[in-house]
């Protein structure tokens, strides 16, 4: 069990949170910014403090919020994603949470990361099917009584509205790059 805990959350440390920084980024905040007009979108991308979410995040970003999808890494990180969603299936086959038949540390570090794509539109990633068991882990985590105020309650309703609705917009994108029809 103490191995499966720190696989979770080593990928998260190691893949998962500069991914989502980058997938977020492209999928919304990419748009929220660009309604800001040029000026004040210079301003925003060098506001960004050198060492970030990784080492070259300061760089990273501005090319996200600049080409989107059309990034440079941006087929690696939505297929990295993937591959993390896949292997929770896997993972999920084997016992009714990510490390054992119980919610833990695991199930922990990895739900920021899901959330986040369920924020931003991104289900058909993993529900129609896809991946089952990681949809009635997602409605499960969820269904616990700390969820709303560790993820919703806090969250602006315009802050929402955007990761929602831009993630819309892109989701197209990601599912050309996974071969989802969209």
């Amino acid at each position: 069990m103490r191995a499966e805990v720190r696989y979770w959350t080593k990928a998260v440390n190691e893949d998962l949170h500069p991914a989502c920084g980058a997938m977020t980024f492209m999928s919304s905040h990419r748009h929220t910014i660009q309604r800001l007009g040029p000026e004040k979108v210079q301003e925003f991308l060098n506001s960004t403090p050198p060492f970030s979410v990784t080492a070259d995040w300061h760089e990273r970003k501005k090319i996200f919020v600049r080409d989107g999808f059309d990034a440079p890494d941006a087929r690696k990180v939505v297929e990295l994603y993937d591959r993390y969603l896949k292997k929770m299936e896997d993972a999920l086959t084997r016992s009714e949470w990510l490390a054992v038949d119980q919610f833990s540390f695991a199930d922990i570090a990895m739900t920021p990361y899901v959330v986040r794509f369920d924020m931003m539109s991104m289900q058909p990633m993993w529900t129609g099917g896809r991946l089952p068991g990681v949809t009635d882990w997602l409605e499960r985590v969820k269904a616990r009584p700390t969820f709303a105020p560790a993820f919703l309650d806090w969250m602006p309703d315009h802050l929402t509205a955007d990761l929602k609705n831009n993630g819309a917009q892109s989701w197209p994108e990601v599912a050309e790059i996974l071969e989802i029809a969209a």
